[in-house]
C-alpha cells in the first residue's frame, strides 16, 4: 500500500517558502491538503481545535525555527504537552536556513522532530520525506490489522 500523506502543514513566516513548498507539493502530487501558518501560535491553536478530528490534522508538519510570537522551539514545548491529546501522530520536520550547530543538535535531540532540513528544500527531498511518511503509515496500518 503506497498511500501518500493527505495533509501537510507549513509553519513558517516566510511567505515565499510557504508558496514554493505548497506549489511543489501540489504539482508533484505529494499532498492533497496543505495548511499554512505564519507562526507557531496559530498552528498550535489549530492543533488544539482539531485534536479529536484526525482527518483535519496534518500527517507531516514543516516547522521553521525563527518566527514571530511563538517560534519553532516554543511550538515544540507546547506540542509536547498537547501531543497525547491528538488523535493521530504528526511527523515534524524542522526546516530552517540556520546552519548553527546548536540548532541542528537541539533539533536532533528533540524526540518530536523526525529530521532537521536546510532551506531551500528541493522537490526530491520533499518526495523522499513523503515516501518515508507513506511507508510509516502503511506499516502502522499493517500493525493495526
Amino acid at each position: 500500500m503506497n498511500q501518500r500523506p493527505r495533509t501537510v502543514a507549513i509553519v513558517d513566516d516566510d511567505k515565499i517558502f510557504q508558496l514554493t513548498t505548497s506549489r511543489t507539493l501540489q504539482i508533484a502530487g505529494l499532498a492533497e491538503n496543505i495548511l499554512q501558518f505564519d507562526n507557531g501560535e496559530d498552528a498550535l491553536k489549530f492543533l488544539k481545535e482539531y485534536a479529536h478530528q484526525p482527518d483535519a490534522l496534518p500527517d507531516v508538519l514543516f516547522l521553521d525555527i525563527n518566527m514571530p510570537m511563538v517560534d519553532g522551539w516554543m511550538f515544540l514545548e507546547d506540542y509536547a504537552v498537547i501531543k497525547e491529546s491528538l488523535t493521530k501522530p504528526i511527523s515534524i520536520y524542522m526546516v530552517s536556513s540556520s546552519i548553527d550547530p546548536r540548532d541542528v543538535s537541539r533539533a536532533h535531540r528533540n524526540e518530536n522532530i523526525v529530521d532537521y532540513i536546510l532551506k531551500p528544500v528541493s522537490r526530491e527531498k520533499l518526495a523522499e520525506i513523503m515516501q518515508k511518511q507513506a511507508e510509516y503509515v502503511s506499516s502502522q496500518h499493517l500493525a493495526d490489522s
